[in-house]
């Protein structure tokens, strides 16, 4: 059904259409400070109306978290993007700052991410500052068992900006169900909508179908 929809949008204008399969390995170091190790391969899948299946980038990613309270946590990041690999477009390292709230009143949980990002390529370094609200929950009963699936939705609003460039908005909206399996193993599919540069003249719709698989160590 996810593929259909993919189809039936790509004759729309202004639509990019990716495939991002992510594997992730969590690694708790102790209590309260944990790693985290992502690889993550984009593909096209729709680019100027037309379908096809093309790398656009990998994406290497580590975050250091330390938790500074019982639902509160900070973190680092760095990331490097091999793109120019795959087509005419910059390689990229990032650097993020996080902190993360969360509270979870019943079955439901709530989540507040603010992020502040430097996008570093060889001609300009761009700052980005995110926001994120969150929500997840068990899709049978009040409690996550294993083999369940879940529910993870989030909405989140960017806001970049870099010397020379008109500061540039964007919003993404984001669903997915995963599946808690044996031995700390999560798997996740879903889709996610952006708006990129909405203030722009001319905003570009961006969606991508999502899979990814996480390990807990």
């Amino acid at each position: 059904m996810i593929f259909l929809f993919f189809g039936n949008l790509h004759a729309q204008d202004n639509l990019t259409g990716y495939w991002q399969p992510e594997f992730a390995i969590n690694y708790d170091v102790n209590k309260a400070y944990s790693h985290n190790f992502s690889v993550t391969n984009r593909n096209y899948i729709i680019k100027d109306s037309e379908v096809l299946l093309k790398t656009r980038q990998i994406d290497l990613v580590h975050f250091s978290k330390l938790d500074i309270k019982d639902n509160q946590s900070i973190a680092l990041g760095v990331q490097y993007r091999f793109r120019n690999n795959f087509d005419d477009g910059e390689n990229e390292l990032r650097l993020t700052q996080q902190y993360n709230v969360t509270s979870k009143p019943f079955s439901v949980r709530y989540g507040h991410r603010f992020r502040a990002e430097q996008r570093i390529t060889q001609p300009l370094t761009t700052h980005r500052f995110r926001y994120r609200f969150a929500v997840d929950f068990p899709l049978k009963g009040e409690k996550l068992d294993m083999g369940e699936p879940y529910f993870v939705g989030s909405f989140e609003n960017l806001l970049s900006v870099a010397k020379g460039n008109s500061p540039q908005f964007d919003t993404r909206l984001n669903g997915q169900v995963g599946w808690q399996l044996e031995h700390g193993l999560k798997i996740q599919v879903g889709v996610e909508y952006r708006i990129e540069e909405y203030t722009s003249g001319l905003p570009q719709n961006v969606v991508f179908l999502l899979t990814s698989a996480q390990l807990s160590l």
